[in-house]
């Protein structure tokens, strides 16, 4: 039996590697195509063959991969002179013993909630408001994290969910109170068919109001990103289509006037 690092430096063709990856060929062969993950050699018959180092390699890219990373920033990254595999990797458990903590915390609410309805203990209102905080973070995370830290970066999304987080009953209730009139005021512009209209610009006040109760600081250039992501991404597009058809592009052009040609 050979040693361990033997194994580690074994050779694979692309159906094995896709195998032990958990991959499939097709998705190797189009690594290769982007030049994200090349082949060790190739051999005379035509197979693609894999050794150890690109083994290291596509474990790597999968990690990025489910940390939500694109491809096109995968290979930037990991073709970048300044690339330290140990370095990733080290980042990317951070990463993941973070997400461990948000699970662990919405888990420890769940098992508390169970318990309350089951009369087995007494649940607070803090700790079932604190539960539906981290739900809600965490839902936004799955839903929206990757496109989100993409537009704004990470330092952004994680100033605001510290913000959400540290909210108090009185702040969300305002900013749940702020969604439903942002959302009323937005139904009745809609029926204006004007987006430079004085209700459409009021629906643009409230709903900057209400970005405001998580972001940082407020930045025109982002509310208009913002607003284009929802007539881009079809999740944010179904939302506004229950306020009315259209919904999502009068927001987006009503905003858009809103902040004029401010960057």
């Amino acid at each position: 039996m050979g040693s361990r690092g033997e194994e580690k430096h074994m050779d694979y063709t692309i159906s094995a590697l896709a195998k032990l990856a958990g991959v499939t060929s097709r998705t190797l062969r189009y690594y290769d195509e982007i030049s994200l993950l090349s082949p060790k050699c190739v051999s005379e018959s035509g197979y693609r063959i894999y050794g150890g180092k690109e083994v290291d390699t596509l474990q790597q890219i999968l990690f990025y991969r489910e940390m939500g990373v694109s491809l096109e920033d995968i290979r930037k990254m990991m073709t970048a002179p300044t690339f330290k595999r140990l370095e990733a990797l080290e980042t990317h458990l951070a990463a993941l013993l973070k997400k461990r903590g948000q699970i662990n915390a919405m888990i420890a609410t769940v098992q508390k909630t169970i318990a309350s309805e089951k009369g087995e203990t007494t649940m607070t209102d803090e700790e079932k408001f604190e539960g539906l905080k981290e739900k809600m973070i965490q839902e936004n995370e799955e839903k929206f994290g990757e496109e989100a830290r993409s537009l704004y970066g990470d330092e952004s999304v994680d100033a605001s969910n510290a913000k959400l987080k540290g909210m108090t009953q009185e702040q969300y209730k305002h900013m749940q109170s702020l969604s439903e009139e942002v959302n009323d005021t937005l139904k009745a512009a809609l029926q204006t068919k004007d987006p430079a209209g004085e209700l459409a610009q009021k629906a643009c006040a409230l709903h900057k109001q209400w970005l405001m109760c998580t972001w940082e600081k407020y930045s025109a250039k982002a509310h208009k990103g913002l607003a284009q992501m929802y007539v881009d991404d079809p999740r944010f597009t179904a939302y506004y289509e229950k306020i009315g058809p259209g919904c999502a592009e009068f927001l987006r052009d009503a905003i858009n006037v809103f902040c004029g040609d401010a960057k």
